[in-house]
């Protein structure tokens, strides 16, 4: 490996460099104001604070082009990936990278009162306000004004004839356009068109890596800390793609502080050498759906070029943004435009509108903050053929740093209340994150006025026949995670437990189409989820809809019968109804992308045979469930967890269920004492006996109805179900013990 890719691990060593992260300090100042060419008007933002202000909203009052504008922003944190990476050069050419602490507090997004159609997108980092308003479909630039003592701030009408720039145009022209499409048939690439007119993403999300070249680098005044221009730029692009439910996120920046690794010297060749060096690099370092490089280079009217319809590829999903000055929507603008370009967007024609005098898609720059209907098709149809840019479970994690105030207890906390207005109200917890005085816990479900809940308190009720409770074990003000019955187990209607849920088609009807709707046939099943589109598939892979193969048409997509009332379905929810043969099939479909659960696919664990169980839109046979733990495991005194650990009966311990004692499993927590069990199960055990059997003292036994008084004091009672062992003495009588109770229809396990 070159010592320019060698890979250096650096802690505190930045420390002095990071120490006031993505401030432009004194950086800033010497760059001075952006360089726009016409005149700007001063304004004065006057801060309004109100008690209905709602929190993390700010407000500002602005008088310019004679009118006052009442500005409403909200912070913006989920831009910066939590976990941001940040890489730079040494003079010998290796690789650094840190983590450092971010400001991300202090940019927001918003709105301008009275005009729902307005857009902001505004930094307070430097104390002033400073980024791009739009409103009345004019776009403005605020800054502050360098050295003013009275918070004076320039705004700047971007459309106006004097400050319009030299004619910028993309470097996509027909031509390269032409070149792109011939490389990709050439190379066997295809971009496969949506599976069904009007196929809607609903939220994405969309990773951003950026490269900053050398000379930008220089133009910064050699200062690492002034890309936070770059971060306001992205904060920027993430506002304009809102429009197409994409949030932006910026997962990590290089900055080029030694020298160029690649030629710039023209924007089409540097375009292929990015893509080219990117493979080696960028991609193992940061990931991303889209990478862009920033660079300081005139290229005369050209300003960006990137791969079309590209995004998510390994190889061509990058794009390259010039500019020569500092004017934040400028820039923002064409990253925006040509990230528009990697998602499938061509030029807009005049037959594409948004609403606006211009769109960002527009051949050459104008002053646009929307997409036009030509971009949402556009997009949709190569969106459509790529499975990227999900959100997902795991989203949480690239979003925010630890801090203390956001409501979620992070390491080094002891609790966290969020706002102060919030934790003025916690007994519990105090602003710094600490607990308050006596206060043994602040969270948690085995925490009750702030002290730790005693042993055998339940924490966690079982909410079905799948699941399993839990209890407080008298020293953590945690509840013991939560354990449900091991997959596979019988439940109620002919179902299988699976995943803490009992699943059936009956009940999944009902729920669906209401309470006199039904499972439909088996001919309906196979006429549908045969077809492999929205109505019937058994999943959805590699951009296409699968087809079920006819053995695994009941794990495809639910169909119903005997439907009487339509539901009220979520947004962008479709009920489909089909006949055929006097079959009558009516069922829903789900749009890929959609943050709501679907309600329309066969869940896991539903049966679709004997002894057989859907898994993952297959029907597998129940041994695929079978693991190390069964009933005789559990002394046929418990049931499995999904742990493979025994959960016993009452008057049984773990882990076996061999002795008597208070049940539960090792992962439940200690449930109450003997005591209060029998008065939590006494009812359920012994409310259905008619008859039972006694043993006395001298070992005889008498068979008693409820009601009746045993002819001894002390007795010893079984109890069915689960009779409870007796003395060796007895074992001779115990099967006459069980053969006059089994009669009532007990089990004898």
């Amino acid at each position: 490996m070159a010592v320019g890719e060698a890979v250096v691990h650096v802690k505190v060593i930045l420390l002095l460099l990071w120490q006031v992260v993505f401030l432009f300090l004194s950086g800033w100042s010497q760059i001075g104001t952006s360089q726009h060419n016409g005149p700007p008007e001063v304004v004065i933002p006057m801060r309004h604070a109100s008690s209905m202000t709602p929190p993390g909203w700010l407000t500002y009052s602005l008088h310019f082009e004679g009118q006052r504008h009442i500005v409403h922003m909200k912070v913006n944190k989920h831009f910066l990936s939590r976990h941001l990476r940040v890489f730079t050069y040494t003079d010998q050419g290796a690789l650094l990278e840190d983590q450092p602490f971010i400001q991300n507090d202090c940019y927001y997004q918003g709105y301008v009162e009275g005009d729902p159609e307005s857009l902001v997108a505004l930094s307070t980092c430097l104390g002033g306000l400073q980024g791009i308003l739009q409103t009345n479909d004019i776009v403005y630039e605020i800054e502050p004004k360098r050295l003013s003592t009275t918070s004076e701030h320039f705004i700047y009408k971007m459309d106006s004839e004097e400050t319009q720039f030299l004619s910028m145009r993309c470097g996509l022209t027909d031509e390269e356009i032409a070149r792109q499409l011939k490389y990709q048939e050439s190379a066997n690439f295809t971009l496969m068109q949506s599976g069904y007119e009007g196929w809607w993403t609903h939220r994405r999300l969309l990773e951003l890596a950026v490269v900053v070249d050398h000379n930008r680098y220089l133009h910064h005044q050699s200062n690492t800390t002034a890309v936070q221009y770059e971060d306001s730029c992205v904060n920027g692009v993430n506002n304009f793609l809102r429009s197409l439910d994409i949030d932006v996120v910026l997962m990590g920046i290089e900055i080029w502080t030694k020298k160029n690794l690649i030629t710039i010297d023209t924007i089409r060749g540097l375009l292929g050498e990015f893509s080219t060096w990117k493979i080696t690099g960028l991609n193992y370092r940061i990931p991303h759906d889209v990478a862009h490089i920033f660079v300081k280079h005139d290229y005369g009217v050209t300003v960006g070029l990137s791969y079309i319809g590209r995004v998510c590829e390994f190889r061509f999903n990058c794009g390259v943004d010039s500019f020569m000055n500092d004017s934040l929507y400028d820039f923002a603008y064409i990253v925006s435009h040509e990230i528009g370009h990697n998602l499938g967007m061509y030029h807009d024609d005049k037959t594409c509108t948004c609403g606006h005098k211009a769109c960002i898609m527009a051949p050459e720059k104008a002053s646009a903050t929307r997409f036009s209907n030509c971009s949402y098709a556009s997009f949709m149809d190569t969106i459509a053929s790529r499975n990227c840019m999900y959100v997902s479970s795991n989203t949480r994690h690239i979003f925010t740093l630890a801090q203390c105030g956001n409501s979620v207890v992070e390491e080094g906390e002891e609790c966290d209340c969020g706002a102060l207005h919030l934790c003025m109200k916690d007994p519990c917890c105090e602003s710094n994150c600490t607990l308050s005085a006596g206060a043994a816990c602040a969270f948690g479900g085995c925490c009750k006025d702030c002290q730790i809940l005693p042993t055998g308190e339940v924490c966690r009720q079982e909410e079905n026949d799948c699941d399993l409770p839990e209890w407080c074990n008298g020293t953590s003000y945690h509840c013991p995670e939560d354990v449900y019955v091991q997959n596979g187990m019988s439940c109620k209607g002919g179902g299988y437990c699976y995943e803490k849920r009992c699943n059936n088609r009956e009940e999944q009807c009902r729920n669906i189409f209401g309470k006199e709707a039904k499972s439909a046939k088996q001919s309906c099943y196979t006429e549908m989820n045969t077809r492999g589109d929205r109505f019937g598939n058994c999943g959805f892979r590699y951009s296409r809809y699968v087809k079920c193969n006819i053995l695994d048409t009941l794990c495809g997509r639910i169909q119903c019968d005997n439907v009487t009332e339509l539901p009220l379905l979520r947004d962008h929810s479709t009920v489909h109804w089909t006949q055929f043969n006097g079959i009558t099939c009516w069922g829903t479909d789900y749009h890929f992308g959609m943050t709501i659960p679907d309600i329309g696919d066969v869940k896991d664990g539903t049966e679709c045979g004997a002894e057989h169980v859907c898994i993952k839109r297959k029907c597998v046979h129940m041994s695929h469930l079978i693991t190390g733990c069964s009933p005789e495991t559990c002394n046929q005194k418990g049931v499995c967890n999904n742990r493979q650990h025994c959960h016993c009966n009452p008057e049984w311990d773990p882990p076996f269920c061999l002795k008597e004692g208070h049940g539960g499993s090792i992962d439940s927590g200690p449930p109450p004492g003997r005591k209060d069990n029998e008065k939590q199960y006494g009812k359920k055990y012994l409310g259905g006996v008619r008859n039972m059997a006694v043993i006395g003292p001298d070992g005889m036994m008498e068979q008693m109805s409820r009601g009746t008084r045993p002819r001894w004091g002390a007795v010893s009672v079984i109890r069915c179900p689960t009779p409870v062992p007796i003395a060796r003495r007895h074992q001779q009588v115990q099967q006459q013990l069980l053969a006059l109770i089994a009669p009532e229809g007990f089990s004898t396990s």
